[in-house]
């Protein structure tokens, strides 16, 4: 059986959980590119809303990437380790809450699939993780925002981007997966679990402080905070 990989929530404030392995996995629907226990956080306010903004184009068109809550937020290290892949420079593109405006991306996938890694991730960082063969990934950065070299030694809670709305996204988050290998045509996912933080379970209205474990689908996180030496 393939170890548990415990991180660092890699961002401060309050993100909503989507595609979490606590509800199936695959988690994503699918078992490629490593991505058999990837989890999403999208950005949201205190009133645990994505978007302060709704209108005609929230129901019938696509909407800019900064009008949304987790875009430009800061992405930190999960976890310390080398910096052994860094992809920039693709767009940020338009984001998509209507279903006039996703069905069409959703045609789409295929093709982004076959133009490669960099058409479905994005900007991303990958670091590996020490005493272990293992590599976590932070998936659709904002463009021209990474901080981080290749070759790189980065320790936990390090600025490395921000948030962007690249690669396969149809609204800015960060996408958060571990694989056993760089090349992720031949990669296989690795079960992940996060440590020290506060979670809003979907329907409940007091959160739970949780020392380590995996978020549940629909509930909102934080990292706890830090306890003053």
């Amino acid at each position: 059986m393939v170890e548990t990989v415990t991180l660092d929530l890699p961002f401060r404030d309050r993100w909503l959980v989507q595609n979490s392995p606590a509800r199936r996995v695959p988690s994503h629907g699918v078992d490629i590119l490593g991505e058999r226990y990837a989890i999403d956080f999208v950005g949201v306010d205190e009133r645990h809303r994505t978007a302060a903004v709704r209108d005609w184009r929230t129901l019938l068109a696509t909407e800019p990437p900064e009008r949304f809550v987790a875009f430009g937020r800061p992405i930190l290290a999960p976890a310390g380790g080398v910096v052994v892949q860094v992809h920039d420079g693709e767009h940020d593109h338009a984001a998509r809450r209507s279903q006039p405006a996703l069905v069409p991306y959703a045609l789409g996938a295929a093709g982004r699939l076959r133009e490669g890694v960099h058409a479905v991730a994005g900007n991303h960082v990958t670091i590996a993780l020490p005493g272990a063969r293992a590599y976590v990934s932070l998936v659709h950065l904002r463009r021209g925002s990474l901080r981080v070299r290749v070759g790189e030694q980065v320790r936990t809670g390090q600025p490395l981007a921000e948030c962007g709305n690249s690669g396969n996204s149809t609204q800015p988050h960060v996408h958060v997966q571990v694989a056993d290998s760089l090349d992720l045509t031949v990669a296989q996912g690795v079960p992940v679990a996060f440590r020290d933080f506060r979670e809003w379970l979907r329907g409940r209205g007091e959160p739970l402080d949780r020392a380590t474990g995996l978020p549940g689908e629909r509930s909102v996180v934080e990292p706890l905070p830090v306890a003053e030496a």
